[in-house]
């Protein structure tokens, strides 16, 4: 279990698992063909499940961004903060709304947060802006994220 978290982070964790589940098959069949089809299976599933948490992930971030900066006035500044279910990857930052922007579609916000990392002397702040949108009840992340790495220098 400790090797899977560790290659959480790691873009080539399902390509090792794929290899490790192919070799692992191919061998105990002593059928390469087996051994190769159980490892692009692996290497399919694998991708999937990473890109599943990654955006859940990601998600719950924006929604607590979003959640902190909907209930604010324009101009207002708060620290914002996401605690996940497996603590890993808890952020945390300031932001601050810096205005609004209502139109007959939607009620929106233009928000610049800060995502820290570090504490004290140690702390660095990155900057960031994006847009919020009221939708039924409660404010969602309106802006789309890069698919630099997804479609290369297609975008």
């Amino acid at each position: 279990m400790a090797a899977v978290v560790l290659l959480a982070g790691c873009k080539a964790a399902p390509q090792i698992a794929a290899v490790v589940a192919g070799g692992a098959a191919g061998v105990a069949t002593a059928n390469p063909a087996v051994g190769f089809a159980v490892g692009v299976a692996t290497d399919a599933g694998a991708n999937y499940a990473f890109r599943y948490a990654s955006r859940t992930w990601h998600q719950a971030e924006q929604d607590a961004i979003a959640q902190t900066a909907g209930a604010l006035a324009v101009g207002a500044k708060a620290a914002w903060k996401i605690e996940h279910s497996i603590p890993i990857g808890n952020e945390h930052g300031l932001l601050h709304v810096v205005r609004a922007i209502d139109s007959p579609l939607a009620a929106c916000k233009e928000i610049a947060f800060s995502v820290d990392d570090g504490e004290g002397a140690k702390l660095q702040r990155a900057w960031f802006t994006t847009s919020i949108c009221k939708q039924a009840q409660q404010w969602k992340w309106a802006a789309a994220e890069p698919a630099v790495e997804r479609w290369g220098y297609l975008q």
